[in-house]
Order: C-alpha cells, then sequence, then structure tokens
C-alpha cells in the first residue's frame, strides 16, 4: 500500500466517517459508520445546526440542537478518522491513538459548554466551540504521547 494512502483514508474519513473504511476495504464496519453518521446527525439536528451557525445565528442553532444525540458525534467522528488511518499503515508508534482521543474529549467537553460558554464574549454555539476545542486536544495527545513514549 501506498505511503499516502494512510493520510487520504483519513482524510476521507474526516469528510465522512465512514469513507474511510470503505477505501480500505472494511466494508461492513464502513457502512455501520455511515449509518451511525446518518442516525446522529438526524437525531441531533446536526446539518440544521451547522447551517445556523454558518448564518451567525448561534441562539437558533443552540435550540435546535439535541444533545443528548449530538454528545455521541465526537466519539463517532474520531474513531471513524483514527481506525481509517490505522488500517490504512499509520499509527504504527505507540499511544499514536492519544490525539485522536484527547482531542474526542475535549470536543465533547466544548460541546457542553457551548450552550453558556462565550470566547471574548462571543457564544460560539454548539458547532464553532467543538471545533476550537480540536486542536488543543490533538496538541494534549500528542505532548501525553510524547510524555509516555519517552518514559517507556
Amino acid at each position: 500500500m501506498n505511503k499516502y494512502n494512510k493520510y487520504e483514508r483519513l482524510f476521507w474519513s474526516i469528510a465522512f466517517p465512514g469513507f474511510g473504511q470503505i477505501l480500505n476495504g472494511k466494508f461492513l464496519k464502513g457502512f455501520l459508520l455511515i449509518a451511525l453518521e446518518f442516525l446522529v446527525n438526524v437525531q441531533s439536528n446536526f446539518n440544521k445546526v451547522i447551517l445556523l451557525s454558518f448564518h451567525g445565528q448561534i441562539d437558533k442553532a443552540i435550540e435546535q440542537t439535541n444533545y443528548q444525540w449530538l454528545m455521541f458525534y465526537p466519539c463517532l467522528y474520531m474513531f471513524s478518522a483514527w481506525d481509517a488511518y490505522k488500517d490504512a499503515g499509520g499509527g504504527k508508534k505507540p499511544f499514536s491513538f492519544l490525539p485522536f482521543v484527547i482531542s474526542a474529549y475535549f470536543v465533547t467537553v466544548g460541546l457542553i459548554y457551548s450552550p453558556d460558554l462565550r470566547v471574548m464574549g462571543v457564544l460560539l454555539g454548539p458547532m464553532w466551540l467543538p471545533i476550537l476545542c480540536v486542536a488543543p486536544g490533538i496538541g494534549i495527545g500528542l505532548l501525553f504521547k510524547k510524555l509516555i513514549n519517552q518514559t517507556h
């Protein structure tokens, strides 16, 4: 397999959970992740939340969000990305999963606080605040990976 395939799989999985698995030939897993993506997306009203958020209608986005369902999304999304990357030959070093897992935690916490937390006085809501939590999650995950690998 081409050394760049792991990145292709990762990016397809980021575009839509399950696509990376299908490219890896893991059809059952891919279609299951796609079905879960549709289920969580529809039940949480996530597409409506995205549209409202892009139009700056954060209060309406918060009202439309079904948080009970959307709370599943960060872990589903990050697991799909990690799994596609790993199955394509990435993540061979110990604890390579940590940036994905810690980012899922951070995004989930961002989602929890998204109806109320303001950043520099701005209410970012259930789409923008969780997105802002991805980078710190990945960064701390990379740091933990490095620290743990140095001690082993």
